[in-house]
């Protein structure tokens, strides 16, 4: 029995830390990362691409670590209606949107920038940057939920801890 607890507790832990990570790893991208890059390079088109750069590693480490949240509720519990507990859908919906928007938004913005050669020297009327624009206005989006999502799943996720 003891064994079967010290188990449970390390697939518990799993599921605390992948959720920390991606967690942690998405509110320093955003509030330290992409505001640091384009207060000191001066060139937003470079501070553009580093972020971009960063956004699409902080996608795949997310997709990648919300699998492996799952897979440890999946181990520890042996039930896929698991999944259904509010803090496993946080995770849900983090991965979908995660995927949805390195696969659909990001890519779609690489393609504009380029098309523009500089998102900076284009204008605003210009019908690429206008599209540019409203994708990257849904990629914030997208990345805010997401943050909302880690923030909802990790209280849910104590909770759930001290109710056992």
């Amino acid at each position: 029995m003891e064994w079967v607890s010290s188990v449970t507790t390390l697939f518990r832990t799993i599921e605390f830390l992948s959720l920390s990570l991606w967690l942690g790893a998405d509110a320093f991208l955003s509030f330290v990362v992409a505001p640091g890059a384009f207060t000191t390079l001066g060139n937003r088109d470079a501070a553009g691409m580093m972020v971009g750069y960063a956004l699409a590693r902080l996608h795949f480490a997310g997709v990648f670590l919300g699998l492996v949240f799952l897979a440890a509720r999946l181990a520890r519990t042996h039930d896929f209606g698991s999944f259904t507990n509010a803090a496993a859908l946080c995770v849900v919906l983090m991965v979908l949107l995660t995927a949805a928007s390195q696969s659909s938004v990001s890519k779609r913005m690489e393609l504009l920038k380029k098309e523009m050669v500089s998102v900076e020297n284009t204008p605003e009327t210009d019908p690429r940057r206008v599209e540019f624009n409203r994708l990257h206005h849904r990629s914030v989006t997208f990345e805010g939920a997401v943050l909302l999502l880690g923030l909802a799943g990790m209280y849910l996720l104590v909770r759930e801890t001290t109710k056992t």
